[in-house]
């Protein structure tokens, strides 16, 4: 999915961010570059320098300051992806071959912790003690989730909650953090940080959800993979631990989910069996829970043009209608 379009004038600095994010990956080995290069151009929604951005219009909105918070989490972002489509095993990402698919396991590795290294970099010019302190706790939670995600690969007696707490630290924290830490950047108010956290949090989760419903519901021109890529992977989401609460669907999905494991085929009836269930409703009503939390946050900020613009990148991210 391409980058989502901005306002007014952050579209403008939106381009200067993806001009230097290509930058900030070039120079140091010809490999590294084009492996970085190649992540990173195939696209994505941008969504936490956007958010980034987005905090710094709550404080002293200063671009050069807010590129150095705004770049390095989206190089930790791409990072984690690289190291994600190793142990994935993925072909194909955003419609294009992976770094794993295209270089290897080795090379895929080596880039995720160069990507990693360039965010770190970055982040060393800021002399704000609280925005380094707060980015490494988050890198610390996110390498938890990776390893709980690891630990729960095929494992179809996991609980609601603990899927929560997995999708908390590997997604919804760093987008919690991209908006609470562009408003650091920008000298906001910390009450103002705070309530940008939570809607970032809220909105970190429900965008989770929903990525993996369209896993499930999405075509593959859509989700730039095949569907159900994330049961072939052992990634037990929850519209799957809904439907396995479903007594109708429980046995017959049990089946198919211990066929996809031993590498059998099976894939595309477990989403029939999904969908045919009330997995798939009970994770959008969760999802849109979480917006409703997010906007209550939302509703506490100082009055300006921006909240307008995050209550309609709430609704964008989780393609709720209002």
């Amino acid at each position: 999915m391409k980058r989502i379009q901005m306002f007014g004038l952050l579209n403008k600095d939106m381009d200067q961010i993806e001009k230097e994010l290509y930058r900030s990956v070039q120079g140091d080995d010809e490999l590294l570059a084009e492996t970085s290069l190649h992540l990173l151009k195939a696209g994505g929604k941008r969504l936490r320098p956007v958010f980034v951005l987005m905090g710094g219009k709550f404080g002293q909105y200063d671009l050069e300051k807010l590129k150095r918070v705004a770049i390095p989490l989206e190089l930790i972002h791409s990072a984690s992806l690289v190291h994600d489509d190793v142990i994935d095993d993925a072909e194909l990402r955003r419609g294009e071959l992976t770094v794993k698919a295209k270089w290897g396991d080795k090379i895929a590795m080596y880039t995720g912790d160069y990507i990693y290294a360039k965010a770190l970099v970055m982040t060393s010019e800021l002399s704000n003690p609280r925005i380094h302190q707060i980015l490494s706790r988050a890198m610390v939670e996110m390498s938890i989730g990776e390893m709980e995600q690891i630990r729960d690969f095929f494992n179809s007696e996991q609980s609601v909650r603990h899927y929560l707490r997995r999708i908390r630290r590997k997604t919804a924290l760093l987008i919690a953090i991209s908006c609470q830490l562009g408003a650091l950047a920008a000298d906001a108010e910390p009450d103002t940080a705070k309530l940008l956290y939570d809607y970032g949090y809220n909105v970190g989760m429900a965008f989770q959800i929903r990525d993996d419903l369209l896993d499930l519901s999405g075509t593959e021109k859509q989700i730039g993979k095949p569907p159900g890529s994330d049961m072939r992977q052992g990634n037990i989401t929850l519209p799957v631990i809904y439907s396995l609460e479903d007594h109708r669907i429980r046995g017959a999905l049990l089946t198919e989910l211990a066929s996809i494991r031993e590498g059998h085929s099976g894939v595309g009836r477990a989403i029939d069996l999904i969908l045919s269930g009330e997995g798939i409703s009970r994770a959008e009503e969760l999802a849109s829970r979480y917006i409703s939390k997010a906007l209550v946050a939302l509703d506490q900020l100082p009055s300006n043009r921006t909240k307008r613009n995050l209550k309609d990148i709430a609704f964008f991210v989780t393609g709720r209608a209002y």
